[in-house]
C-alpha cells in the first residue's frame, strides 16, 4: 500500500510539472563564476586567449530519479577586436521520465573602454532549445487502479518540443569591482508536450563583488584575494539570492555561501554553500557541495558539483597587439 501512495504522489507531483499550464525553471549552478557563460554572454571571450569549461551538478541525490545538470562551453578573445566570442551547451534531466532539456548556441560580446578604470562588456546569446520526454517510462494513474485516479492524467501527444531564444547581458569592471546583469529566454521559448501556451518565463540575473584583497607578483601573477560577491535572479515567481566569500591562496581557493535570505529569495533558509578548488595558470578544478537548511534537510542530500576550466594560448597570441583585461570576479 505503501508504495502504490509514493506512485500516486509523484504521479500527481509530475502531473504538476508537466500537463498543467506550469512554467520550466531554468537549472542553477552553485559555481556560478566556475561556469561564465551560462551567467551571461558579456563572459565570453574574457580570457587570455583560449577557454575550455566542463560543469557538472547532482541535485537532490536522495530523491527518487536523477537531477543532473551538465554544461561545456568553449571561448576565444579577440583582443584586436576588443571582442570574444563563444559556445555554450546546457543538459539538464529530471525525474524517472528523463524530462530532458538541452541548449546549444553562440555567444558575442563586445568591450568598451569608458575610462582609465572602468570597461562596460555587453553581450548576446543566441540559442537552439529543446524539450524532449521518454514517455514510456512514465507510470500513469490508469496502470495503477482499474479505475485510475483523479485528477486523470494522459500521456501527451508529443514527446519533445523545440524552439528558439536569445539572451542579452552588460558587465561594467574594473581592477576590483565588477557588476553586471543578464535577461535571459527573452523569446520565451514553448515547453508544453500538449501543444499549450506553456513557455519559459524571462529569466533575470544580478551579480556582482568586490576584492577585499589583492595581492600580486611583480604586479602579474595572482598570489592571494578575498572577496565578496552576489547573484541574484529572479523567474516569474521565483527568486533566489546567494552571498559569499571567496578565498585565494595560491593555488588553493576555498568558499562559504548562503542561500536563502529572507525577503530575497523564495525559500528563506535553503542552503550553505562550501567550496574548495585548486588554481593554476591553466587549471581550475572546483568541488562544492549544497548543504541543506531547509525543512527538506532530511530527504534531498544536498547537491554536488564538480567544475573543470582549462585555459590556453596559441603560438600567436604573442604577436597580438592587444591583449585582454582581466575581470576581477572569482572562477568559482
Amino acid at each position: 500500500m505503501k508504495t502504490l501512495f509514493k506512485r500516486i504522489k509523484y504521479i500527481a507531483l509530475l502531473s504538476f510539472i508537466l500537463f498543467l499550464d506550469s512554467y520550466g525553471q531554468d537549472p542553477t549552478f552553485s559555481q556560478f563564476y566556475a561556469n561564465p557563460l551560462y551567467l551571461a554572454p558579456s563572459f565570453a571571450g574574457a580570457t587570455e586567449e583560449y577557454r575550455l569549461g566542463i560543469n557538472y551538478r547532482n541535485q537532490w541525490p536522495a530523491v527518487p530519479g536523477v537531477f543532473h545538470t551538465y554544461s561545456i562551453s568553449f571561448d576565444k578573445a579577440m583582443p584586436n577586436f576588443n571582442s570574444g566570442f563563444g559556445i555554450l551547451a546546457t543538459y539538464d534531466v529530471a525525474g524517472s521520465g528523463d524530462l530532458s532539456t538541452t541548449n546549444i548556441g553562440l555567444l558575442y560580446s563586445y568591450d568598451f573602454n569608458i575610462s582609465n578604470d572602468w570597461h562596460i562588456r555587453p553581450g548576446v546569446h543566441f540559442k537552439f532549445y529543446y524539450l524532449g520526454l521518454d514517455i514510456y517510462k512514465l507510470i500513469f494513474n490508469s496502470q495503477l487502479t482499474g479505475s485510475g485516479t483523479s485528477p486523470s492524467v494522459y500521456p501527451p501527444p508529443f514527446d519533445n518540443v523545440a524552439d528558439v531564444d536569445f539572451a542579452t547581458s552588460a558587465l561594467a569592471y574594473n581592477d576590483r569591482i565588477w557588476a553586471g546583469f543578464t535577461l535571459d529566454h527573452l523569446l520565451v521559448p514553448k515547453t508544453s508536450f500538449y501543444g499549450d501556451d506553456a513557455n519559459v518565463p524571462i529569466k533575470f540575473n544580478l551579480f556582482g563583488g568586490i576584492q577585499l584583497i589583492k595581492k600580486t607578483r611583480l604586479r602579474v601573477k595572482l598570489q592571494e584575494t578575498l572577496s565578496i560577491a552576489m547573484n541574484f535572479q529572479r523567474q516569474a515567481k521565483f527568486y533566489q539570492t546567494d552571498v559569499g566569500l571567496y578565498y585565494f591562496k595560491s593555488p588553493l581557493i576555498f568558499g562559504l555561501w548562503y542561500r536563502g535570505i529572507p525577503f530575497m529569495t523564495s525559500q528563506a533558509g535553503d542552503a550553505i554553500i562550501g567550496l574548495i578548488g585548486y588554481k593554476s595558470d591553466n587549471l581550475h578544478i572546483g568541488y562544492s557541495y549544497d548543504f541543506t537548511i531547509s525543512n527538506l534537510i532530511g530527504s534531498t542530500a544536498g547537491a554536488h558539483e564538480i567544475s573543470l576550466v582549462y585555459e590556453f594560448t596559441s603560438f600567436t597570441l604573442g604577436t597580438q597587439k592587444k591583449k585582454i583585461r582581466a575581470i576581477p570576479c572569482p572562477e568559482f
